[in-house]
């Protein structure tokens, strides 16, 4: 119960990692929001874990400012929403195709921390947790401003981390490699099994990341068992960067 009467918010939770996360932190004696832009992918992770649900669209300033409202100091706030494009040559990727990518997994954060920080600051205490990539360390082709944008995560959470820290708030990011999540199949381009083949012998440990390992990671992370951690973007990759 490592994270006994403490408040988060996970987005993106509805599936994936986030919904991993969010049963994790439950587990660990959390009182969880699980925020999403599908409301009944929300609705039924929060029934199964015991959570709350919540809609918002990362990307959206007003969207953002009513959740909130909704649980105005959180202890935890975990980044998690995340898209990409389909893998194509960089000047294939249509303009609004970027500016999606850019607003939801870059602009999401900058919207978070500016309604959730103001908070934490008074408090004197928080933790941010950024789910980056490891595209962002390793980039593949075909992927490129989805690795740019998991990137500028990283640096984020570095900078985030060194502003923050006179305020009692850590800020850390996990690096997960590929998962069974609803995004595989864009990564791959397509999913068959000779393609899984091919992306597992990437990783040494081969397979990928799971649900689990990224709650797991992301509960000490987000504990006081990890109370001198700040500015670290920790891959759970099996390996996958070395």
């Amino acid at each position: 119960m490592k994270l006994q009467g403490k408040t988060a918010i996970v987005t993106g939770a509805g599936s994936g990692f986030g919904a991993g996360i969010a049963a994790k932190f439950v587990a660990e004696g959390a009182r969880v929001l699980v925020a999403d832009i599908n409301g009944d992918a929300a609705s039924d992770v929060a029934r199964s874990i015991g959570a709350n649900p919540w809609v918002v669209d990362v990307s959206d300033n007003t969207s953002v400012r009513r959740m909130a409202g909704k649980l105005p100091d959180p202890d935890i706030l975990v980044n998690n929403a995340g898209i990409t494009h389909l893998p194509q040559p960089m000047e294939d990727v249509s303009e609004d195709e970027f500016d999606r990518v850019l607003r939801v997994n870059a602009k999401s954060v900058f919207l978070m921390a500016r309604h959730f920080v103001p908070k934490m600051k008074d408090r004197g205490s928080g933790a941010i947790l950024n789910i980056a990539s490891t595209a962002g360390v390793s980039p593949r082709p075909n992927l490129n401003w989805y690795n740019a944008s998991k990137g500028w995560m990283i640096t984020a959470t570095k900078a985030m981390a060194v502003e923050l820290a006179p305020f009692g708030i850590r800020v850390n990011a996990l690096n997960p490699v590929a998962g069974e999540t609803p995004l595989l199949k864009s990564f791959m381009g397509e999913d068959t099994p000779e393609i899984r083949a091919k992306f597992l012998s990437t990783i040494p440990l081969g397979r990928f990341s799971t649900p689990e390992d990224m709650g797991a990671a992301a509960a000490f992370l987000c504990s006081d068992e990890a109370s001198m951690i700040t500015g670290v973007a920790m891959e759970v990759d099996g390996g996958r960067c070395i």
